[in-house]
């Protein structure tokens, strides 16, 4: 008599089942047969407290000496061993939405026509997952798919693999955000009125930018590192954060370009009628006329300075009437250049909470412009120390200040005049006739909830460091942080958690790897309440208590 395992193939993936067996020859056929004595059941449902009970009713019928090797420790006698504990919560987690949102599969079916003979599906994941858990070199990903975390179907990898799997993104990158983006409006109902646009950079530590075929080039860092060469990255998103599209683009490429382009490829995908919305960075009259190609419509931010002669000062000293909004800003619409084709649809916020704010501001600012003019001891027809000098030309203090025919510095009332009319205010424009002043306002809001999600999930998300030289697989290790940043955002918009917090009480769920005569076994460790909580939120299975069997080869 022996146990044995058989494997049973469900909709829900393959199962194991253990049986008491038993061979025996057949007196016709003269062949072995195997005969099953008892069903114990699932392996991952064994009732082990039973087969313990089993074992010492059946020790009774041996002699003292051969009951009590029976009985010795299991590690005694069958080499039991503890080889380790490996992390499973997050990269369960982030497998399960995978699976959920279709990645996967998308990934798979695009596959089907290219000859892979490794699974890059498993291979992205881990990239994904390695991304979102613990950023790091695809060298370094060996030793952590190896050694420190558990994925389902990639007991290992090598870094060619890897980088064999990241040219597949390269072939087929719009596919597959087309693919990815539809599956998931699909499965959420994602509403894609209002897309809004943002933009980051990343830098490369070299010497030197590429060629003027490059990514790499030197340009205005958002990372304040414009002394190394940069790739610009932008990404649409929709009004609750999920990620739409990604782009990359050489790092000295000008906003009009990169509208352009986002515009176009937005277009090929026919979403219906939508509003883009951009901060006043993008504001230019180039842009504007490309957001409104194709029957598109914007709402942009709006420089507040420009000069007296510029329109958006004329917008906010037209007179009109605020109305309060549900949230408690005020706001009026302001229609400039008539019926010309001039005519342009402004409206003018107003917060008195940040009015307050910024008064407050001001006047802390003036208190100290005025003790510092105070030691100066200015004297007419004096020349300037360097003391006033370096005063007149402060960023802060040196905005509040005016020189005087006679040469002294004295505080600047007219300007200060001038910004107490701007406290508490910003200025929006649209294109589109047909949304509400509130509508206006609300999606220019959502704007920058979105870019603080972001923010945020960049910290945790690094998409540094970037190792790679090669356009194409910086294109790829920016698609597979892309994907990281989406998997992320949809299970922060499903739980109410952030993915840090979701990543802290997913790590108390591991396996651990046993090593007996007849195998390995991968047991997990209990779902502490948080952690399970957070699985069902997702709709994500928990792992089975038993996680793996691998019998001796």
């Amino acid at each position: 008599m022996y146990i044995r395992t058989v494997t049973v193939k469900t909709k829900n993936g393959p199962l194991e089942y253990v049986q008491l067996a038993h061979n025996h020859r057949d007196p016709k056929t003269r062949r072995s047969k195997t005969r099953v004595l008892f069903n114990f059941g699932r392996a991952d449902r064994v009732d082990r407290e039973a087969i313990r009970r089993l074992i010492k009713s059946l020790a009774k019928l041996l002699g003292p000496e051969e009951a009590a090797e029976i009985h010795k420790p299991l590690g005694a006698e069958f080499g039991f061993e503890f080889l380790g504990a490996r992390e499973l919560g997050g990269s369960w987690l982030l497998d399960g939405m995978w699976k959920r949102l279709r990645i996967g599969a998308v990934i798979k079916k695009l596959l089907a026509e290219r000859e892979y003979r490794t699974s890059v599906e498993r291979l992205l994941f881990a990239m994904v997952a390695n991304r979102a858990l613990n950023p790091g070199s695809k060298l370094s990903l060996e030793d952590w798919v190896a050694e420190e975390v558990s994925i389902e179907g990639l007991p290992a990898v090598e870094v060619h693999q890897l980088y064999r799997a990241m040219d597949f993104p390269l072939e087929a990158s719009s596919e597959i955000q087309r693919e990815v983006f539809f599956s998931v409006a699909n499965l959420f109902n994602l509403e894609v009125d209002l897309i809004f646009l943002d933009t980051t950079t990343t830098y490369f530590e070299i010497e030197g930018e590429d060629g003027e075929d490059g990514l790499r080039r030197y340009g205005y860092s958002k990372d304040e590192r414009s002394d190394l060469a940069q790739v610009m990255i932008a990404f649409a998103v929709t009004k609750t954060g999920i990620p739409v599209r990604c782009w990359v683009f050489p790092g000295k490429t000008a906003n009009r370009e990169i509208v352009a382009q986002v515009k176009q490829d937005l277009n090929d995908w026919h979403l219906g009628r939508v509003v883009m919305v951009q901060d006043a960075g993008f504001n230019s009259e180039a842009n504007r006329r490309v957001l409104q190609g194709a029957g598109g419509h914007y709402i942009i931010g709006e420089k507040m300075r420009l000069g007296p002669e510029g329109v958006p000062h004329e917008a906010l000293s037209r007179a009109g009437r605020y109305r309060e909004l549900p949230n408690g800003l005020l706001a009026k619409e302001v229609i400039v250049g008539g019926d010309s084709e001039a005519r342009r649809r402004f409206v003018v916020v107003y917060n008195p909470e940040e009015a307050e704010r910024d008064k407050k501001k001001r006047q802390d600012i003036l208190e100290e412009v005025e003790k510092r003019l105070g030691e100066l001891n200015q004297l007419a027809g004096a020349l300037h120390r360097k003391a006033a000098c370096e005063l007149r030309s402060h960023p802060v203090y040196g905005r509040y200040l005016r020189q005087k025919p006679t040469g002294e510095l004295e505080i600047d009332r007219e300007k200060i005049e001038a910004e107490e009319h701007l406290d508490g205010k910003y200025l929006l424009s649209t294109s589109d006739d047909l949304l509400s002043v509130e509508d206006v306002v609300l999606g220019y809001k959502q704007l920058f909830e979105v870019e603080r999600v972001f923010r945020d999930l960049k910290h945790l998300i690094d998409i540094r460091p970037v190792y790679h030289r090669r356009p194409e697989r910086i294109k790829a290790h920016v698609l597979v942080w892309f994907l990281a940043m989406l998997l992320l955002r949809v299970a922060e918009n499903e739980t109410g958690l952030t993915w840090r917090k979701m990543k802290k009480e997913l790590s108390t769920l591991q396996v651990a790897v046993h090593r007996t005569a007849s195998g390995e076994v991968w047991q997990t460790n209990g779902l502490r309440s948080e952690a399970k909580s957070i699985l069902e939120q997702l709709k994500i299975k928990p792992p089975p208590r038993f996680y793996a069997l691998k019998p001796e080869a």
